[in-house]
């Protein structure tokens, strides 16, 4: 299943232009996350005035259950569960779907999405916030949680562009992020920051495995269809 698939030409120029508008989405998140990081670190260590009034916001919502939820995501959404398990775990289920491309498509999402918020995080360096009550590594822009919960979730609705997995996906980095800044590991901005850098890392992606994952999905489409007959 290659590109040469897609031998009409107009079926070819559409191709194009998808891929043409997957890296554009992209690269414009991307940039962006960059310049917000940038325009942070130069003002040092003081942090965005929006940033200040969402910490004091959280803060008034202090409660155990609060406390629980946000220890919770910051358990499956990094670490080694979260790097390792749940990224791998979701490979394996699409493969054992039949969506070999889609699996290799996520991971390969990922490990750019990685790579990027550690290439931001040294280049900028930001302090975190000091009320900070969870373990986390050097560098607070961006949210690596956030950056992985966008990936993944753009990634499965490029696979499955469904409404359901598009709500699904909003609500979890929402929740992510909310989470992140709850337990004071974020600034707001660094969560904002990180839902750019994943979600543009899994569209630039998307358009390297844009044919194969339709190709893949009108083969899955036919034996259904098939099967049913």
């Amino acid at each position: 299943m290659t590109d040469e698939t897609f031998t009409e030409p107009e079926a070819r120029r559409q191709l194009n232009a998808t891929r043409l508008w997957l890296v554009l989405a992209g690269l414009v998140l991307v940039v962006t996350a960059a310049a917000l990081g940038a325009w942070a670190f130069s003002l040092g260590d003081e942090p965005f005035a929006i940033d200040l009034w969402w910490n004091t916001l959280v803060v008034s919502w202090e409660s155990s259950f609060m406390l629980g939820f946000s220890l919770f995501m910051n358990f499956v959404g990094g670490g080694w569960f979260g790097v390792l398990v749940v990224p791998v775990g979701s490979a394996l289920a699409l493969l054992v779907a039949g969506h070999r491309w889609a699996a290799f498509y996520l991971l390969v999402a990922l490990i750019f999405s990685a790579g990027l918020v550690q290439i931001l995080k040294h280049l900028f360096g930001r302090i975190r916030p000091e009320e900070i009550i969870v373990l986390s590594d050097h560098g607070s822009f961006p949210s690596g949680h956030v950056a992985n919960a966008a990936t993944m979730s753009v990634a499965f609705l490029v696979i499955f562009p469904r409404l359901w997995v598009f709500i699904v996906g909003t609500a979890w980095v929402a929740l992510m992020a909310l989470s992140r800044t709850y337990v004071h590991a974020h600034w707001l901005s660094d969560t904002l920051g990180g839902a750019c850098v994943g979600g543009g890392a899994a569209l630039i992606v998307a358009a390297l495995f844009v044919a194969r994952l339709a190709v893949e999905d009108r083969a899955r489409t036919a034996t259904a269809l098939t099967g049913r007959a």
